[in-house]
Order: C-alpha cells, then sequence, then structure tokens
C-alpha cells in the first residue's frame, strides 16, 4: 500500500513538473522575424504591421497635438513604409535572442530621428485625462531596472497564431504597482498612436538590412 502511494505521489510530481517546464519552456522561447529567424540583442528591426492594406505600415517618433516634446509611438499609414528601426534589449544583458514575455527596452535609432533630440527609447507617460488613455512615448530616466525606470520596461508576446504583440506589465520591481495590459493603437490629432488597450495590435518584426534590400529592388 505505501508502495503504491509513493509511487502515485512521484507520478503526481513528475506531472506538476512537466506542466511547469512546457510552461517555462513556451514563455522563453525567441521571438521570430519575418524570415522566422530569432529576434537578436542590439540588431535593427522594423516593427511593422501584420495586417497589410488596411492595416499600415511601420512604428515611428511623432509629435503630440501641442507640438510639444518629448516625441511619440505612432504608426505610419502607408503598408510601403517601414517606419524607423528598433533595438531591442533585454533586462539579462547577456541574453543574445529576445524572448517573449520578458522584460525589454525598445528604442528608435538612429537617435537623429527623434524630433526632440531626446532618447528615443520607448516609455509608458502618465494618465492623459484629456483622451482617457495610456499613451506610449519617447523617453526615459537613467538608471538599471527598477522603480526608477519602471514605465520604460515592455514585453512582446504571440497574438495567436498571427504575428506578435506588445504589452506593459514589468516584472522589473517587485514592490512596484503596476498596470497590466495589451498595447493597441488609436487614432489622435490624425495620426495613429501606441496605447494601452484590451486589444494588441498585430506586429511582425523585419531585420533593417532586409528591407532596406527590398525597398532598392523595387526601385
Amino acid at each position: 500500500m505505501k508502495t503504491t502511494i509513493a509511487a502515485a505521489l512521484l507520478l503526481s510530481l513528475f506531472a506538476i513538473q512537466s506542466d511547469f517546464f512546457v510552461v517555462a519552456n513556451a514563455t522563453n522561447k525567441p521571438v521570430l522575424d519575418t524570415d522566422g529567424e530569432e529576434l537578436r540583442t542590439g540588431v535593427e528591426y522594423y516593427v511593422v504591421s501584420a495586417l497589410w492594406a488596411a492595416g499600415g505600415g511601420g512604428l515611428a517618433l511623432g509629435r503630440s497635438r501641442n507640438q510639444s516634446c518629448p516625441d511619440i509611438v505612432v504608426q505610419r499609414r502607408s503598408e510601403l513604409d517601414y517606419g524607423i528601426p528598433v533595438i531591442f534589449s533585454p533586462v539579462k544583458p547577456n541574453d543574445v535572442f529576445i524572448r517573449v514575455s520578458t522584460d525589454l527596452i525598445i528604442e528608435f535609432v538612429p537617435l537623429r530621428d527623434s524630433l526632440c533630440l531626446t532618447t528615443a527609447v520607448w516609455k509608458l507617460d502618465d494618465y492623459d485625462q484629456s483622451t482617457g488613455k495610456w499613451w506610449v512615448i519617447a523617453g526615459r530616466v537613467a538608471g538599471d531596472a527598477g522603480p526608477h525606470t519602471f514605465p520604460n520596461w515592455f514585453k512582446i508576446e504571440k497574438n495567436g497564431v498571427f504575428g506578435y504583440k506588445f504589452t506593459y506589465c514589468p516584472s522589473v520591481c517587485d514592490s512596484c504597482t503596476t498596470l497590466c495590459s495589451d498595447i493597441g493603437r488609436y487614432e489622435d490629432n490624425g495620426q495613429i498612436r501606441l496605447g494601452l488597450s484590451d486589444q494588441g495590435w498585430p506586429f511582425v518584426f523585419t531585420k533593417a538590412t532586409r528591407a532596406i534590400k527590398q525597398v532598392v529592388g523595387k526601385q
């Protein structure tokens, strides 16, 4: 009887561990680009809509409705416009791959494309009472992962079976209270802006070098 109970406990423990490793492996999977290759830390990528035609183009920097700084994160309207490339920097600096559900710093490059000539790192802005939105802007407080840089950490999640979506739900500060939400897009003052949403917009990632070759090939 004791042998049977011990065997059952071992089987239960094995099942729990198996489920844990399945979840862990799914969480740690690398994000893939449009070539089916893993996104790499520090490599430049264009972030473009996974939906063509009415889906719009790539992500870029824009100006707010009152033309004040800092820059805002927008999506270009034309699917032929790839926008401005970004680089991803994971919370673990030694990780060469960008993985789903992992805290990331996202930065537009080169900096000269910043209209405000400041940092081009993504940041969740303060709540905008005039629009009722939490917008994604460009700006960063210098420092390591923690309370002072909390608004700068985003994640990439699989969007079902179609592309990827951005989320804001930082896990870099255990003592911090945070919002957890998808990043969607909204019309605002003639621009398509990114902000917190109940439903994320699907995007894909294209190597900047590959996109340049495609554009040159069409000329």
